[in-house]
């Protein structure tokens, strides 16, 4: 059987657990009653926004969103059916596809952006002083690198 964590690890476990779920859906119901996104929709386009040319290979968006890449299908088929964003072939690699951002994303984004920060601000950062927000800055860095790191292959397996 697997050793248990001590009570302090364990209680600051479940707090995070719970904290960061209720975080996450308010956060969502918030974006979704002011712009109709859900937060998959909302990362999308932001990361779109932020890539060279408004675009990305589909391998690079489904790592950065850390979907698998038939999730990432069906979540740039619903944003295609709305017209958020178009899937084109690689202008460099035929065989590769890419999302590109459409005018009608941009706008989209746009106007939910400001909702969405207002309700980051006002479910989590506002409640925070300047070491924490370092404090959490330098955990999920380091963490992020860390999962990174052990799900990316590694060269001699590639």
């Amino acid at each position: 059987m697997t050793e248990s964590l001590e009570p302090h690890r364990r209680t600051a476990w479940r707090a995070y657990i719970e904290a960061s779920q209720r975080l996450f859906t308010q956060l969502e119901d918030d974006l979704r009653a002011a712009s109709d996104l859900s937060f998959a929709d909302y990362h999308v386009l932001v990361l779109l926004s932020e890539a060279p040319g408004q675009r990305l290979r589909m391998g690079e968006l489904a790592s950065r969103l850390v979907f698998s890449p038939s999730r990432l299908t069906y979540q740039i088929s619903s944003m295609q059916r709305r017209g958020l964003v178009a899937k084109q072939a690689c202008p460099e690699d035929r065989r590769g596809s890419e999302a590109v951002l459409t005018a009608a994303g941009l706008l989209t984004l746009r106007e939910a952006a400001p909702h969405h920060l207002a309700s980051v601000r006002t479910h989590l950062m506002d409640d925070l002083d300047d070491d924490e927000v370092a404090a959490l800055t330098r955990i999920f860095d380091r963490l992020g690198r860390r999962l990174r790191a052990e799900r990316s292959p590694h060269p001699s397996e590639s």
